[in-house]
């Protein structure tokens, strides 16, 4: 056990020095590290929002305003079905309630009726049992022609389901334009999304960017009536939205949109060349392009509206036909604001709204101290732990400290290459694992006094306490990695950080109790050549 070949000598001390180079930019600030030459390791350790401050928001999908957004479509996509040839007559076609109904006259055609409403039933995919399908809606088509379409309680649950991991991803997008470092975007149950926003300064524009639908459209403007004259008859397939501005005109607009915000591939916040001011350039797809020349190419001298989640943020009129496929959407924006609306448009709309259920910001001075708050809790517990195996087993105390001390700088390194996210329950894992790495060297030196009493010689009571120590130091970082793997994927948040710092911190442990640990007991061996040990 005490008899190392150079390589292995070579392996381990090489571990512990790259594990050196990279927790050390931890200890400078960014700064300095930046200056540092190209060939050092500068990657620096993510703080978490308890350490750094920022904000926190935790969003809920909004069900009902979903749901009357779907059932509206389904309505559409009903009477077309009922137009198709030949023509079926119905009446009180709408919404009700948690689904959509409406009456056949002629009971003849309710055979037609079901196989055209059939589709619509929309099955879906559910992952979570295995890939069968569930349908989104129920059918029903009564005998006295009152057809009803409801959601089902499956179909709703897999909407939400996909919802939010739509919006995952999007809220990711948008986040991360922002320039925060490493934001955190979870599911939190069903239909809850978590942001962390570590080191965020502006905490209002986090919120505009992410609770915003941002659900852009393009439509021509009625031009039978002129803008805010809204209260006059409108022509069936015709809405009215109103101004962005508050107390400036509504709009009627035709219902079908020209383009949506899918047609978009950039956005970009820039200047008008004639006014100067800010506004947002766009480029289209190039299906979107040609549709877009199309219609311009039709409506010269015609006012088209950019809606943006049910307001009109824009109405130009078209002087001429726009063929390029690039156009810019202008509205009295401010530099930052006409930089968050390109932010929304590049990264997308979300598929529903978002309702904020609770929001925190921690300032950077809160976090400093608990970074103040950690240290000294670092410090006392690594020195008393220190003094205690000095003062019990001597040189070979010292020797479980400077394991120790190796011990944390790995846990840190690896925090650091992992691009974990380090929080004060994540400091307090580290603080236990100190514990728990004194605990493997007071298992072998016990073992090794053990023996030593049975009347083996000091090298063979070493030899034997290492061997026959290092089983039960096995089994005992086994099981205590087992509970840090369960706390990881059933908790979440701070238990997560906890549960991560802790499970690498049993990983160094059993490093530096089989190899470092042993190496230099076997080091100081070799040089001291010790008759008895006195421990």
């Amino acid at each position: 056990m005490l008899h190392f070949t150079r390589w292995k000598m070579i392996a381990i001390l090489g571990t512990v020095l790259v594990g050196i180079l990279l927790a050390l930019p931890n200890l400078f600030s960014k700064e300095t590290v930046d200056s540092w030459p190209s060939w050092v390791p500068k990657r620096q350790m993510v703080l978490g929002l308890d350490l750094q401050g920022g904000a926190y928001l935790l969003y809920e999908v909004d069900k009902q305003d979903y749901v009357q957004k779907r059932l509206r479509t389904l309505v559409g996509e009903i009477r077309k079905a009922m137009l198709e040839e030949p023509r079926i007559g119905y009446s009180g076609l709408g919404v009700q309630g948690q689904g959509v109904q409406l009456r056949i006259r002629d009971l003849t055609q309710l055979d037609e009726v079901r196989k055209r409403l059939d589709p619509l039933r929309n099955p879906l995919t559910n992952s979570v049992l295995g890939g069968t399908a569930i349908n989104e809606f129920d059918l029903n088509v009564g005998s006295d022609g009152l057809v009803q379409m409801t959601y089902t309680d499956a179909g709703l649950a897999q909407r939400v389901r996909s919802i939010v991991d739509q919006s995952i991803e999007v809220i990711a997008r948008r986040v991360d334009q922002l320039g925060t470092v490493e934001p955190s975007i979870q599911r939190q149950g069903e239909d809850r999304i978590l942001v962390e926003a570590p080191g965020l300064g502006d905490p209002e524009r986090l919120k505009s960017l992410v609770g915003q639908t941002a659900q852009l459209t393009f439509h021509l403007v009625d031009s039978t009536l002129p803008p805010g004259q809204t209260d006059q008859t409108r022509k069936p397939g015709t809405i009215v939205v109103p101004a962005v501005e508050a107390g400036g005109p509504s709009y009627v607009l035709e219902e079908a949109p020209l383009l949506t915000g899918e047609d978009l591939t950039d956005a970009q916040a820039t200047f008008d060349q004639r006014s100067n001011e800010p506004v947002v350039s766009f480029r289209l797809t190039t299906g979107g392009a040609r549709t877009f020349g199309d219609v311009t190419q039709k409506n010269v001298n015609r006012a088209f509206a950019i809606v943006l989640d049910d307001k009109v943020i824009s109405a130009p009129v078209i002087r001429e036909p726009i063929l390029g496929g690039s156009g810019q959407i202008s509205g009295s924006f401010s530099i930052q604001s006409a930089n968050d609306l390109a932010i929304l448009l590049r990264a997308g709309s979300l598929p529903a709204k978002l309702t904020i259920v609770e929001e925190r910001s921690i300032g950077p001075g809160l976090g400093a101290d608990s970074i103040r708050a950690g240290k000294i809790a670092s410090i006392i517990a690594t020195v008393a732990v220190c003094a205690f195996m000095v003062a019990t087993y001597g040189v070979l105390g010292w020797i479980a400290n400077i394991a120790v001390i190796v011990n944390v700088i790995l846990i840190f390194s690896i925090v650091t290459i992992l691009g974990a996210t380090l929080s004060l329950p994540g400091i307090a894992g580290v603080i236990i694992t100190v514990g728990t790495a004194v605990d493997s060297n007071v298992l072998i030196y016990e073992r090794i006094r053990e023996e030593y009493r049975q009347g083996r010689s000091a090298i063979a009571s070493i030899d034997a306490g290492f061997h026959r120590a290092l089983g039960t130091i096995l089994d005992a970082n086994v099981t205590t990695l087992i509970a840090a793997i369960v706390l990881f994927y059933l908790g979440s948040g701070p238990i997560r950080g906890f549960a991560v710092t802790h499970a690498i911190g049993v990983a160094t442990t059993m490093f530096t109790a089989f190899t470092f640990t042993r190496l230099l007991v076997a080091m100081w061996v070799r040089w001291r050549r010790p008759t008895k040990i006195t421990l």
